[in-house]
């Protein structure tokens, strides 16, 4: 009896320290990276609308300021236009740091560059409006005629488009067709759409090739736009179509994020490539190294629209095309899209001396000569079909933008030059507004030291392409 009155003593001596510890908390650990992106969602949908709209001004303004910091975004057309008479922007955009001058600049060592942290900001890597997540991203012209067309809003209520209008392709871009060049732009002037496609195009196609347009029109779930509680869209959405990036086979200037690469800090932002020409290329998307427009094409239905992440895909309602039709159907109709009409060259790429002027002349002779543009850029497409690393690291420290971490670019395709003022803007993410922002940025990263006057002369020569 003695004893168990002892015990109990003892136990409510102690109990205050035994409440302690079981009230203490250990430190949190740290949250482990992870390459997948969360399945069971457990917000509701409505919270997630409310607390996302209501951050985007801030998302917005953040972007908009920096692409301010980063360019001069004014309205400021040449006389040149393209193919339905859209102005083509012109002059350097890219804003310099203060106290050096593009000659200055150009006459510095990278490692000069890099340690004074003079890299001009607008030739560092483009970020994502809203890097922490990203996704397919539609400038407004287009999701207005879509609405319009289908009834199917591509609005996000998270975020809206960057870029200016004045600095993307025109709208809705012309079609050129391999099997008709004798019809020039076969669009009639419409964006091509699940609407119009077969009115358009039935006795121009194969049966093939109109069914492959068919399956390029069809919106498919993506990863912001479907019927779950964590896509970006305010009503359930069908989905997205290829031509919604490629609009008219051709680009909108859309813009996402390559699923290639993890964390997501680390994803590079990709603006939306043409999608003429194909049929000369041997390596598609920026970075990818794809073999086959086929393996292009199977390979956004199945990752690029989710993100690269096929744990999603299912979730969301991935479309699984069926390689040895729809795929192949789909890859018909790309690889007839062509570049545009480009009078003063002749059939080896070559200007014709008769038709071209005195400066295009001497762009051409840079081009190929001191400039090193055919390095990569061979005529007669302008493209070796191969991957090159421009290594731009060399000319700044890592640093992180708006979310993104900037630490380089890697391997990036070459794309085809041919009809190049119709594809604006710029690089594998955007980053470069003109050509003339492009061939400054070239100068400095392949420390060419081209003249003003030559530089003008290599734009030019472009033009004409």
């Amino acid at each position: 009896m003695i004893a168990t009155r002892i015990a109990l003593a003892l136990v409510i001596s102690l109990a205050p320290a035994v409440v302690w510890t079981q009230v203490a908390k250990p430190d949190k650990p740290k949250e482990k990276p992870t390459s997948y992106m969360p399945v069971d969602i457990r917000e509701d949908f409505q919270v997630t609308l409310e607390r996302m709209r209501a951050a985007r001004p801030i998302v917005m303004k953040r972007q908009m300021d920096l692409l301010a910091s980063r360019y001069d975004l004014a309205n400021r057309p040449s006389k040149d236009t393209m193919f339905r008479g859209k102005p083509v922007q012109e002059g350097v955009r890219v804003k310099l740091p203060a106290g050096v001058s593009w000659q200055q600049l150009a006459d510095m060592t990278p490692e000069q560059i890099r340690e004074r942290g003079l890299f001009p900001a607008g030739f560092m890597p483009l970020p994502h409006p809203n890097h922490t997540e990203g996704g397919m991203l539609f400038p407004k012209f287009h999701i207005d005629e879509i609405l319009k067309q289908e009834q199917r809003d591509l609005n996000r209520f998270d975020l809206e488009f960057d870029l200016p209008d004045h600095f993307l392709p025109e709208f809705p871009a012309p079609i050129f067709l391999t099997t008709h060049p004798e019809m020039g732009d076969v669009s009639k002037g419409k964006l091509i759409t699940i609407d119009n496609f077969y009115d358009t195009f039935n006795g121009l196609l194969n049966p093939k090739q109109i069914e492959g347009l068919r399956l390029l029109v069809t919106p498919f779930p993506q990863q912001q736009f479907n019927q779950t509680e964590d896509r970006r869209s305010v009503k359930p959405s069908r989905g997205v179509t290829c031509f919604d990036c490629h609009a008219n086979g051709h680009t909108n200037g859309g813009t996402h994020l390559v699923g290639d690469i993890r964390p997501q800090e680390l994803r590079h932002r990709i603006e939306t490539p043409t999608l003429r020409g194909v049929n000369v290329q041997r390596l598609f998307g920026s970075q990818r190294a794809l073999k086959t427009v086929e393996d292009f094409t199977e390979f956004e239905q199945r990752a690029a629209y989710f993100d690269g992440d096929p744990v999603i895909a299912t979730k969301k309602g991935v479309n699984v095309l069926e390689r040895g039709s729809q795929v192949h159907f789909m890859a018909e109709f790309q690889a007839i899209l062509d570049f545009p009409p480009a009078p003063k060259l002749n059939v080896l790429g070559k200007l014709d001396p008769k038709k071209a002027s005195a400066q295009e002349l001497r762009g051409e002779a840079l081009f190929h000569g001191k400039a090193q543009c055919a390095s990569c850029h061979a005529a007669p497409y302008f493209t070796d079909n191969l991957m090159h690393n421009l290594k731009t690291e060399r000319f700044y420290k890592p640093k992180l933008i708006n979310g993104m971490k900037a630490v380089g670019d890697g391997p990036i395709k070459t794309f085809p030059l041919r009809g190049i003022k119709e594809s604006p803007p710029y690089m594998h993410d955007g980053r470069l507004l003109t050509l003339e922002d492009t061939v400054e940025f070239f100068n400095l990263i392949l420390e060419t030291k081209l003249s003003d006057q030559e530089k003008a002369d290599v734009v030019a020569f472009m033009r004409a392409l």
